[in-house]
């Protein structure tokens, strides 16, 4: 009976997350060099650095799963990747990378509604998550919810305004500013 004695002894902790390191300053920094960037080029260099910060996980089980769900995306397993996200927020619960991850794959299968939540909570976290905002726009226009696209896209623009969704905003864009209605002095719209 020695193995049931074993077995019924005290049962080992689970494993916590730890607090996802502190980039912010650094995140700052490179947010301010890419709205003075000169051209596409040198924001496209910013901008991935800025994806090194997101993308470093709390400890390396945190950094195992949110770099095989991100293989697992890039090779269209949506559900194996949504499995290893579902994993790492349940283990890394305000990491924010894990939930701009999964709402990125909720988007990939056109769930907009549940990639729309995810990204919330993200910048909830992480409220200067360019990827996250520009996420949250794509999603917010998928969902046709126009004018809230509009105003997520303006928000991450002014923090990047170079990101590749800027096209969406130019004049004739789906998400250009609304032109104002212009009134005739008779009172008739044009």
């Amino acid at each position: 009976m020695a193995w049931l004695s074993a077995a019924a002894g005290p049962a080992v902790a689970q494993e916590s997350c730890p607090p996802a390191q502190d980039h912010s300053a650094e995140l700052e920094q490179l947010i301010s060099q890419v709205q003075r960037a000169p051209d596409e080029g040198v924001a496209h260099l910013l901008s991935n650095q800025m994806w090194q910060f997101w993308a470093d996980a709390p400890d390396e089980r945190a950094q195992a799963i949110l770099d095989r769900g991100m293989t697992r995306r890039a090779a269209f397993d949506f559900l194996g990747a949504l499995e290893d996200f579902d994993q790492l927020i349940a283990y890394c619960s305000d990491y924010a990378e894990g939930y701009n991850q999964r709402a990125f794959v909720h988007y990939l299968r056109r769930d907009f509604a549940a990639a729309l939540a995810d990204l919330d909570r993200a910048l909830e976290l992480d409220p200067r998550h360019v990827a996250a905002l520009s996420g949250r726009a794509l999603s917010l226009y998928g969902l046709a919810r126009m004018e809230e696209a509009r105003v997520a896209l303006g928000l991450a623009l002014t923090l990047n305004p170079w990101l590749p969704e800027r096209n969406l905003a130019i004049p004739g864009g789906p998400l250009a500013p609304e032109p104002p209605n212009i009134v005739e002095p008779d009172g008739e719209e044009l």
